[in-house]
């Protein structure tokens, strides 16, 4: 489907991306937004129209990076060829699989996340504080949304236990096929807003943009897919293969991404640090500045667990994302550095024990 844009607000535009473009730079180029990613190229729009251009990877504020999904382009005004990639006003990243450093875009200047998840064997505290780190590292608006609430006997207790993640956190319960329940969601899809989905496979991903978009189809035109729930454990077959912005009718835009299993974090210190205040505030006043809050006398986290202040259970999560962050932000040169240390003093006592031995 072809859209028609009055005026670069139509694709959220403003003024923090008008701030980076002289007169002489929209002069010989035009400003366009990625609208979805492909494997070798990307589909943007700009006032200009829609086309296919291929994949751009640039220099951004000092570090090598790749155009995704959200991203703002300048495009050669003979050419179409992108000129600049514009900075960021939100970035969304995760660690790239296999053993290295790398960091794989997500997405790019989203104003609201819609976290999703479903009101049965899907919840997860640990996947939604995941979610709940990523976009507020990112200053991100986080929205959690619990699907499936026609199917459960207790809704309101899945909300009770999301709501107590974050301070003044908005949930909202809804059925996924119902536009009236659904309608509650309109106010961070109105024009010029950007909103991203997400969730792992099965939570109701793709039916909410249907009913969120009231005809559901993709950019395209073809009908976006969805599959049926496994009964034996409420999972799903994911079916949105491509990153890709969805029109919606007040105006606004919603990503969907590709479900994602494994979340890995990558330098979201400030993230880790809103979400588990409570835990960091304690932390602040242990007796010793390196507490490693695993037995040592005068930790204040380990008596705030004593006294019910604090749940055994969010603490150990917060510990697993802090080491999780901590690994994966780390450099190579920096984790070859450690490894060469840690192998060093395992020579040397292997070492001492021989000679011991030998004495």
């Amino acid at each position: 489907m072809t859209h028609q844009f009055c005026d670069l607000a139509d694709l959220g535009w403003n003024l923090f991306f008008d701030r980076q473009c002289e007169p002489c730079d929209l002069a010989a180029a035009r400003p366009a937004r990625v609208m979805a990613v492909h494997r070798n190229s990307l589909a943007v729009a700009s006032l200009g129209g829609e086309q296919l251009i291929p994949g751009f990877s640039t220099d951004l504020d000092g570090e090598a990076t790749t155009a995704t999904v959200g991203d703002w382009l300048l495009l050669d005004l003979q050419t179409a060829a992108p000129r600049r990639l514009l900075r960021r006003r939100s970035f969304f990243k995760r660690r790239a699989a296999g053993t290295g450093a790398a960091v794989q875009p997500i997405a790019a200047n989203i104003d609201t996340a819609f976290i999703v998840t479903s009101c049965n064997h899907d919840f997860n505290l640990a996947r939604l504080e995941r979610y709940l780190v990523l976009a507020r590292e990112t200053d991100v608006v986080p929205v959690i949304v619990l699907t499936k609430a026609d199917l459960a006997d207790e809704p309101a207790e899945f909300a009770h236990a999301a709501a107590k993640l974050l301070p003044n956190l908005c949930v909202e319960v809804l059925d996924a096929r119902a536009r009236d329940a659904v309608a509650r969601l309109a106010p961070w899809c109105g024009r010029g807003q950007t909103v991203a989905l997400l969730g792992s496979s099965g939570v109701g991903k793709s039916t909410l943009i249907n009913t969120i978009a009231g005809f559901g189809i993709e950019a395209d035109g073809t009908p976006i897919a969805t599959m049926s729930v496994r009964e034996d454990d409420s999972k799903g077959r994911h079916t949105t293969t491509v990153r890709a912005l969805h029109r919606l009718p007040a105006g606004g835009w919603l990503l969907d991404t590709p479900g994602i299993r494994e979340l890995g974090l990558t330098d979201v210190k400030a993230g880790l640090e809103e979400v588990f205040a409570d835990i960091v505030d304690f932390a602040s006043g242990c007796r010793f500045r390196d507490c490693r809050h695993q037995g040592e006398p005068g930790c204040a986290v380990a008596a705030a667990i004593d006294t019910g202040e604090v749940e055994p259970g969010r603490f150990k999560r917060w510990q697993k994302l802090n080491a999780e962050d901590s690994y994966n932000t780390e450099t190579i040169a920096q984790r070859r550095d450690r490894n060469r240390t840690f192998g060093k003093m395992v020579k040397g006592s292997v070492k001492i024990k021989r000679q011991r031995r030998d004495r």
